[in-house]
């Protein structure tokens, strides 16, 4: 990514007129070493105005050798980071349009999601969001059945993103954590819609008002990751339709920190097609079971907040499983015009 810099600005750098200073009016940008004959020791440099000079003189130098640089280097930066938020909100765009049209797929999106994520090895830093449940070897897995439907509705969706890229394909690993984005964002909306009688303009109205939709920033960020080669381990990921309560706990918490039973329960989406069942199977646990009672509650509130918020913190720390987030990637040169080309 580019060079993040602090530029001061020269204004800043230009002493403010005092009382006792020279009367006569001084230019913006300028710098006025003149003595103060009107100070106590007449003539006779004082030490703060010398300083006070040397300090802003040899600040100017070095911004004048410098500035070419920080500005190109900053202007590239800019140019990257808007290259992506152009791209991000492409992907975005066509992924939820996808959904939209197979809104029956949404469970197996975010297992499909979580399941890619699951294979993370914490002691060996190895596994994690890296796509390579696409490898056939991987979803023909006992915890991976019936998420083949899944993973080609979002295979469809990257031939239509990748033809829109200026800055190389999506990656397996962005398109499988960006999916169940999508999918958790069409939840809310449907839920907010419901709420207000199937009015879609009124639900859509409310959930921008009342959602936590900017709670996505940090997940937006994490926005480069890399694809693996070749399959992740077996034996990593639960079956979750036939795992106990406790192997499941065991899975959270070995998986990373922030993750225990608040986030297997804020997560009952994700482990199965009927989230109902899933959440009266894991209200059986004593540890579990006041987070469901919470989020339940939370879901039956207008804004949805608690759970919103925190299942949105979940799945940015379960995307961000391991990976190096390549902060260039999708990022194009951009064609330079020659100005001494151009005519007036």
């Amino acid at each position: 990514m580019g060079v993040v810099s602090f530029v001061p600005t020269i204004p800043s750098l230009v002493l403010p007129p005092s009382k006792t200073t020279s009367r006569h009016s001084i230019a913006p940008g300028t710098i006025c070493c003149k003595l103060d004959p009107s100070g106590s020791h007449g003539d006779s440099f004082r030490r703060r105005d010398f300083l006070h000079c040397l300090g802003a003189t040899v600040s100017l130098n070095l911004i004048g050798g410098s500035s070419s640089f920080i500005e190109v280097a900053n202007a590239a930066d800019l140019i990257q980071r808007r290259q992506r938020s152009e791209f991000q909100s492409t992907v975005k765009e066509t992924l939820y349009t996808a959904i939209e049209g197979n809104q029956d797929l949404i469970p197996s999106l975010l297992t499909l999601a979580i399941n890619d994520a699951f294979t993370y090895d914490k002691p060996t830093k190895s596994g994690g969001p890296n796509g390579s449940i696409r490898f056939s070897s991987e979803i023909s897995r006992p915890e991976n059945k019936g998420l083949a439907a899944a993973l080609n509705l979002l295979e469809e969706a990257k031939k239509d993103i990748d033809a829109k890229s200026k800055g190389g394909p999506i990656s397996y690993a962005d398109l499988i954590q960006f999916g169940a984005q999508s999918a958790v964002k069409k939840t809310f909306l449907d839920a907010a819609i419901r709420k207000c009688g199937g009015n879609a303009e009124k639900g859509a109205l409310l959930y921008r008002a009342y959602g936590s939709n900017g709670q996505w920033g940090q997940f937006d960020r994490q926005f480069g990751r890399s694809d693996s080669t070749e399959p992740d381990p077996e034996g990593r990921v639960p079956q979750w339709g036939i795992a106990s309560i406790q192997e499941m706990k065991d899975k959270y918490k070995t998986v990373g920190s922030g993750f225990g039973p608040r986030q297997l329960a804020v997560m009952s989406a994700f482990l199965g097609p009927d989230q109902a069942e899933t959440e009266a199977k894991l209200a059986s646990d004593p540890e579990v079971l006041p987070w469901i009672q919470k989020y339940q509650r939370s879901r039956e509130t207008i804004s949805q907040t608690d759970y919103e918020v925190d299942l949105i913190t979940a799945l940015t720390k379960l995307s961000s499983l391991g990976q190096q987030i390549n902060y260039e990637a999708y990022t194009y040169p951009v064609q330079r015009i020659d100005v001494t080309k151009l005519k007036l």
